[in-house]
């Protein structure tokens, strides 16, 4: 099928936008990029980050969504995308190691989606539909860290790059104590009510240090109660990049825009299944509504609101916070409006240069500006279809 692809790379000009959703300006001229657009925004949780931009690292690709016959055409226009230049993909990485899982379910016959299982030396049961489920409702750490004892790092790196969607490096588990560890906790696997089998420890490849760009951030980090004033090192932390998070997206979202050979290897009911986790909001999965609010984990469009998000909406995504970095990289759909459009945006929010001190500017600046920067770009959007 036809792909048609542009990349743009974007300099910082001043244009208006038209009044939607509390977006108040212009209209917009024509033959403007629109990505460019929403970031001249005069909205100040835009512009104070725009004026800033050097304080607050952002990356952005927004992809503009055409269709022809059965053809799906994708427009991409870029803001500081740079794979050289590194940020912490925190809880992202999940997003791939629910792919990887349900492609090596598939390669193994006793095993499905509805599985029993636990971590040898774990309490927890669960299934692999259920820990899919908790990674994207709530971002649930352990139920990734699961995953990541079935796959091994090795395996989970190997079958992305084989996509052909561009670099990933999941060097570590996420907020436990055995993140490091290069080989695998067993799995114990229900094969029925009564029969167990235990899977073979797997072990990894030791990661060798990141030569990136920005791989030493701030001017102080906090190690239990020492504070260290020197540069935090993320040489041996995880990396995904927004470019690679963004083909990963589109191939799930759209995986006939893509040759076979490109796509990942899930079966009709497994990508329904993944779509159904990924645009599921907590209060649907029985979580408490008033700590796990519709937004609790979609920054783009509606992260700076507790509100409920209006049921025709749709966002696919998968959000990860850590480190004072934010990012969101989602699908967007408006049914009623017949709008889509993808986003996958990062921001860097550590006013003091200080990590691991609790003080990030999450709520004050990152999520309003994701926030505010889905309003903008879906403004432009709807405009399309009036």
């Amino acid at each position: 099928m036809s792909q048609f692809k542009a990349t743009f790379r974007i300099t910082l000009s001043i244009f208006g936008l038209f009044t939607i959703l509390g977006i108040s300006s212009c209209p917009a001229p024509d033959n403007t990029n629109p990505l460019l657009l929403a970031l001249s925004s005069e909205n100040s949780k835009i512009k104070q980050v725009m004026d800033s931009l050097d304080q607050y690292e952002i990356q952005i690709r927004y992809t503009r969504i055409d269709r022809k016959n059965d053809s799906v055409f994708f427009t991409d226009y870029d803001f500081q995308v740079d794979e050289n230049q590194y940020f912490y993909p925190a809880s992202t990485v999940k997003f791939p190691a629910a792919i990887v899982t349900l492609e090596k379910l598939n390669t193994i016959d006793t095993l499905d989606m509805d599985s029993r299982f636990y971590v040898e030396g774990d309490s927890v049961e669960t299934t692999f539909a259920k820990a899919l489920s908790e990674i994207f409702s709530v971002s649930d750490n352990a139920a990734n860290n699961r995953l990541i004892e079935f796959l091994g790092q090795d395996e989970l790196n190997k079958r992305i790059m084989e996509k052909k969607v561009g670099k990933i490096r999941v060097a570590h588990r996420l907020s436990t104590s055995n993140a490091d560890d290069v080989t695998t906790k067993p799995l114990v696997i229900y094969l029925d009510d009564s029969t167990t089998v235990s899977s073979t420890s797997i072990i990894n490849t030791p990661p060798k240090a990141l030569m990136l760009d920005g791989i030493k951030k701030g001017s102080g980090f906090y190690a239990g109660d020492s504070l260290f004033q020197e540069p935090f090192d993320f040489s041996f932390k995880n990396y995904y990049p927004i470019a690679t998070q963004h083909n990963v997206l589109k191939r799930i979202i759209f995986p006939d825009a893509f040759p076979e050979e490109e796509r990942f290897d899930l079966t009709n009911r497994q990508l329904l299944v993944l779509k159904e986790a990924m645009s599921s909001l907590p209060g649907q999965l029985g979580y408490d509504e008033e700590e796990f609010y519709d937004s609790y984990v979609k920054f783009l469009l509606f992260g700076d609101t507790t509100e409920p998000i209006p049921d025709y909406f749709k966002i696919f995504n998968k959000v990860g916070y850590a480190y004072g970095t934010l990012t969101d990289c989602a699908y967007i759909q408006d049914s009623k409006n017949n709008v889509d459009f993808m986003v996958t945006a990062t921001i860097l929010v550590n006013k003091d240069g200080i990590f691991n001190d609790d003080a990030y500017e999450y709520d004050e600046i990152g999520i309003p500006f994701l926030a505010e920067l889905g309003r903008a770009l879906y403004a432009i959007e709807l405009k399309r279809t009036q």
